[in-house]
Formats: C-alpha cells, sequence, structure tokens
C-alpha cells in the first residue's frame, strides 16, 4: 500500500459520512433491501494464497468522488450491459457487473461462475446517496494486475489481517462494509479454507441502521437486539459496529 496518510485524514472522512449518515436516515420500512429506484452496485474480493496465507488484492480509490481515498475490493456500479433481460435477478446481474468492474479496474479476467456470493449490503434509508452492493469471492487467474488510472491510484495483494491492523493504526480509510468482510477473511490458511469458510457461512444481508453510540456512529444489523429500536424482551443479540474509536469493534452473536 502507499506511504501511510495521517489517522486524521485516514480516518475522519469515512467516520464523517457514517455520522451524517446518523442525522440523515429514517427508520427502515418492508421492501427498503430491495428498492428497486436505487442504484445496484458490485465487488469483488479476489484471493490468492500468498507466502504466509491468503491475500486479497486491494486498490486505492483517487482522492475525488464516492469513497475517495478510500482502500476497496474491485467493483463499481451495474451498467445497462450487465443485464440480458428485465426479468434477470439482481444477482445474476450484480455478478456479471463484478466480472466487468474487475476486468477494467485491475485487468484480472474472472468467469462469472467462478464467483461465490458473499453478502449483499443495503446502506441506512433516507440518505441522498444510497448503493445496494453485492459482494462476491473468488480465486484469482493467472495475470498481472494493470490499473485503470481513472479507478485506482494503487494496489496491494496484502493479507485480510494486515489491513485492519493499519486501519486501526488510522493509517488507512475503510468503509464499514470493506471492514466487516476483511474481519470475516481474516485467520485462514488458505484459499481453498477460506473458500470453504465461505460457503459454510452462506450468504448474508445486512441491511444497515444507523444510530448514535456512546463514543460515535454505531451501525446494526438485522440479528441485533437493538435493531428495531429498544431491546428485544429478553435478548441481548449483538450485531453491530461501532466506530467511536479505533480500532472499531464489531460484535456478532450467532
Amino acid at each position: 500500500m502507499s506511504e501511510p496518510t495521517s489517522p486524521a485524514t485516514a480516518t475522519d472522512r469515512a467516520v464523517r459520512a457514517l455520522a451524517d449518515a446518523v442525522g440523515e436516515s429514517r427508520p427502515r420500512v418492508p421492501g427498503d433491501g430491495a428498492d428497486p429506484d436505487i442504484p445496484v452496485a458490485a465487488t469483488v474480493v479476489v484471493l490468492r494464497d500468498g507466502d504466509r496465507g491468503p491475500e486479497v488484492l486491494m486498490i486505492e480509490r483517487p482522492d475525488r468522488g464516492s469513497f475517495a481515498g478510500a482502500w476497496v475490493f474491485p467493483g463499481g456500479k451495474v451498467e445497462p450491459q450487465d443485464r440480458l433481460s428485465d426479468s434477470e435477478p439482481e444477482e445474476a446481474v450484480a455478478r456479471r457487473a463484478g466480472v466487468r468492474e474487475t476486468r477494467e479496474e485491475s485487468g484480472l479476467v474472472l468467469a462469472a461462475e467462478d464467483l461465490w456470493t458473499v453478502s449483499c449490503w443495503d446502506p441506512p434509508p433516507g440518505l441522498p446517496l444510497r448503493i445496494r452492493t453485492w459482494f462476491f469471492a473468488a480465486r484469482a487467474t493467472t495475470g498481472d494486475v494493470v490499473l485503470s488510472p481513472d479507478e485506482a491510484v494503487g494496489a496491494e495483494w496484502i493479507d485480510p489481517a494486515v489491513v485492519l491492523e493499519r486501519h486501526a493504526r488510522g493509517e488507512v480509510t475503510l468503509y464499514p462494509p470493506t471492514w466487516v468482510t476483511l474481519h470475516t477473511l481474516a485467520g485462514q490458511r488458505d484459499v481453498r479454507a477460506l473458500l470453504g469458510m465461505l460457503r459454510l457461512a452462506g450468504f448474508r444481508r445486512f441491511e444497515t441502521v444507523a444510530r448514535r453510540g456512546e463514543t460515535g456512529p454505531l451501525l446494526l444489523w438485522q440479528e441485533d437486539a437493538e435493531y428495531e429500536g429498544d431491546a428485544a424482551a429478553g435478548s441481548s443479540a449483538r450485531h453491530r459496529l461501532d466506530l467511536g474509536a479505533l480500532p472499531w469493534t464489531y460484535t456478532r452473536t450467532d
């Protein structure tokens, strides 16, 4: 990765955006997670075996536009050419977009049938900019990474745990879906084991609610007892990400 930026530069941008989300979001209503009027995007977790375990391809966005300066997986919005018919499921269209975006941004060519669906992230409702994003995972094919200069200013194959450590020190910008995905990927012995873990875990949908925690923004998902307001009677279940301080704290009780 590129030279570390200052903690204020690297982390404040993401946290400020999430703090704004708390103030602008509204309670979720049925249908928010499949709202046909919001843009859809795809991102691909491209994996390879490294000397010390699995590595993931991460690219650094330019310091402008959406996710400015953030480290992300290759991906982008669904385009008209990704859709074969109006009746095609959104997941299939997103998978095709993920293959196209990965090729355009990194030069790596993947087959749609080799992409494993990991998750779908729906941001807090009520925001002026919402993008529902499908996450896929795939083993890297042969070939060198060739970046699109308009889409990325840097790239690195890296251990997911190392990215999280750099974020904890305030050296890089990550957004919650990327952070949580890296957290899920960390600690596996090789790509085969990692993909096996993802298949065992199964597809997960993250329909996000933004709240104000004691120290800063707090994101909650459906399994959390406080997802719909006050804690459900007798339940202590948690599925949340606390962004109030570094390192971020992810809690999931199954």
